[in-house]
C-alpha cells in the first residue's frame, strides 16, 4: 500500500512539473509561490485590523492559527525529514531557486496559504472561491517549480485548514 502512495506521488509529481516545463509555467508558479510569502498574510490581517470593524477578529484569527500551524509544520518537517524531489529527483527536475531547507513534507508555502484561505473563508465567506483559487495555485506552483510532491501539498493543505479551525474554535471559547 504504502509502495503504491510513493509511486504514486512520485508519477504525479513528474507529469505536473513536466507540464508546469511543457507549457512554461515556471515564471508564473514563481509568481504564484512568492505570493504565498509571509509579508502578504501579515500586510492583509494588519489592512483589515485598520478599515474593517471586524478586522479585530479576522486579525487574532490569523495570529492564533500561524502560531498553531507553525509549531507543528517545523515539527513535522524536521521529523519527517522527506528529501524535496529537486534533489532526490535530479533527472528531469529543473528548479529555478534553491528551496530555503532541503526538506518537503509538509509544503510551508501550501500550509500557511490554506491558513490565510481558511481565515478568510470563516470570516469572509464571499470570497470562499477566489481565494481556494488563489491557494490552489500557491500549493500546485510549489510542484511545478520542483520543490514539493503532491502528498506534500495534501500534508500543508491538511495542516493550513486544521490549524486554523482549532484557531477559531479556541477563540470562540
Amino acid at each position: 500500500m504504502l509502495l503504491r502512495l510513493a509511486d504514486w506521488d512520485r508519477r504525479g509529481f513528474c507529469q505536473l512539473h513536466y507540464l508546469g516545463r511543457k507549457y512554461r509555467l515556471q515564471p508564473l508558479a514563481l509568481a504564484f509561490s512568492a505570493s504565498g510569502n509571509g509579508p502578504l498574510y501579515l500586510y492583509a490581517s494588519v489592512l483589515l485590523l485598520l478599515v474593517r470593524d471586524d478586522g479585530q477578529h479576522f486579525f487574532n484569527l490569523m495570529l492564533a492559527a500561524f502560531l498553531v500551524e507553525l509549531p507543528l509544520y517545523l515539527l513535522l518537517k524536521n521529523t519527517i525529514r522527506r528529501t524535496r524531489p529537486c534533489h532526490s529527483l535530479a533527472a528531469g527536475v529543473v528548479t529555478h531557486f534553491e528551496p530555503s531547507d532541503r526538506f518537503s513534507l509538509p509544503s510551508g508555502h501550501t500550509a500557511a496559504a490554506f491558513v490565510f484561505a481558511s481565515g478568510i473563508i470563516i470570516c469572509y465567506p464571499l470570497l470562499t472561491i477566489p481565494v481556494l483559487i488563489w491557494a490552489a495555485l500557491v500549493a500546485c506552483s510549489r510542484i511545478v517549480l520542483g520543490v514539493h510532491y503532491p502528498t506534500d501539498i495534501l500534508a500543508g493543505m491538511l495542516l493550513g485548514c486544521s490549524a486554523t479551525y482549532y484557531a477559531s474554535y479556541c477563540l470562540q471559547g
